[in-house]
């Protein structure tokens, strides 16, 4: 096979991401899938054509910075619309709201893990990886159906923020027990540093709006994007650095900038910037994902989807009503919350290559694929259908009148 230029490849790809879009928005589906779908189509895993593959970019590594600026740039935009004033005023009803949902989703995933056979150390894996909703897809997902301002995303992401703070520090420490002859004690250190640079981010984004203002002020529209997307991208390098997830940094960020009068010219500039990157991100998803490990794992990624994704409609509607949201906007809770994605792969990764059995190195790294493969799509189409099927879910406020919502 001749090799192609990667300007060529990439190009390629890329009006193929145009196109797959332009079909699913048209049959009125969500893009996400239909960006995975061409990642697996044209990636190492892609079919054959007679005797001529369909592979166009063999590996996602040359994609991957772009990928991470897509993920960076979702959650400024999330943080954006989502102020820190908001979480602080509302912090008891964010509180009430994630203990609902935490409360029962994780530890459904764990008993999951132990009904599939696994032992309790791989089943807290499993738990960890079916509970954590995908920050990515979700962000997106509400941006696409105009939900961003409404009640129900605020509940949403201030769950989303939770989970992911529960999520690494619970992979910290599965991975002490996972990795013979850790140190526990430099464990416990790497989890205090995480903790400390979060607080020490979002003191500095509350704090620091008036510094904001003046230092973003100017008339040329390059440089403010350039700045914008510089200080986005390195302080999320810096979480990076310290074992912050990118996504949690960039979103303290975004609050930031929320709080100034920059707001509305960031997403008018760098609204279509960031939907091109988080293109480039949903196809590295593809470009990973190998279409045999999903037929090997197909009958436990099933089981795991109809469970836990069924606890996920009860445990977020619950969470929005322990909110104060009506019916109808819980059940919206319970769809948003659905989709799993990349701090689940990131898990997986990691098994792949630490696991001690074979459980962890193969069938949990191949089952994640498939269940966060089958849970994106799925959380989407929940998501664009929930104000028909939220009649269906047997949740309501105590005393709230049976029509709520």
């Amino acid at each position: 096979m001749v090799a192609l230029p990667p300007l060529l490849t990439v190009g390629v790809a890329l009006v193929a991401l145009a196109v797959a879009g332009g079909i699913a928005r048209r049959l009125g589906h969500s893009v996400i899938a239909a960006y995975i779908l061409v990642g697996i189509l044209v990636g190492p895993a892609a079919p054959t054509v007679g005797a001529t593959p369909l592979t166009l970019l063999a590996t996602p590594d040359s994609l991957r910075l772009l990928a991470d600026l897509g993920v960076v740039l979702l959650l400024f935009f999330v943080g954006l619309e989502l102020g820190l004033d908001h979480l602080f005023a509302e912090r008891d009803r964010f509180l009430r709201a994630s203990v609902a949902d935490v409360g029962i989703s994780l530890p459904l995933g764990v008993g999951v893990g132990l009904a599939l056979g696994f032992s309790w150390l791989e089943a807290a894996f499993v738990g960890l990886i079916v509970f954590n909703s995908s920050t990515v897809i979700v962000a997106k997902s509400l941006t696409d159906l105009g939900w961003i301002a409404d009640p129900e995303s605020h509940v949403v992401l201030g769950v989303l923020v939770v989970e992911d703070v529960l999520t690494a520090l619970g992979f910290a420490v599965l991975s002490v027990f996972l990795v013979r002859g850790a140190d526990v004690s430099g464990a416990v250190a790497s989890v205090g540093r995480s903790l400390a640079f979060l607080l020490v981010l979002v003191a500095a984004a509350y704090y620091g709006a008036g510094l904001l203002e003046r230092a973003f002020d100017g008339d040329s529209g390059e440089l403010f994007s350039l700045g914008v997307v510089g200080l986005g991208a390195a302080v999320a390098g810096a979480g990076l650095a310290v074992g912050v997830s990118e996504a949690v940094a960039a979103f303290v960020v975004g609050t930031a900038f929320g709080r100034t009068h920059h707001a509305a010219r960031i997403e008018r500039l760098l609204a279509p910037v960031r939907d091109l990157f988080a293109a480039v991100f949903f196809l590295a998803i593809g470009l990973a994902t190998d279409p045999r490990l999903l037929t090997a794992t197909a009958g436990i990624v099933a089981v795991a989807t109809v469970v836990t994704v069924s606890g996920q409609l009860v445990s977020g509607s619950l969470a929005g009503l322990a909110y104060g949201l009506d019916r109808r906007r819980a059940v919206r809770v319970g769809c948003a919350l659905a989709p799993r994605g990349e701090f689940s792969l990131v898990i997986a990764a990691f098994l792949a290559t630490a696991g001690t059995t074979p459980a962890l190195r193969e069938t949990i790294p191949a089952f994640t694929v498939g269940y966060v493969l089958v849970t994106s799509v799925l959380g989407t189409v929940l998501m664009r259908h929930a104000d028909r099927i939220h009649a269906l879910v047997p949740v309501r406020r105590p005393g709230a009148d049976p029509d709520d919502g």
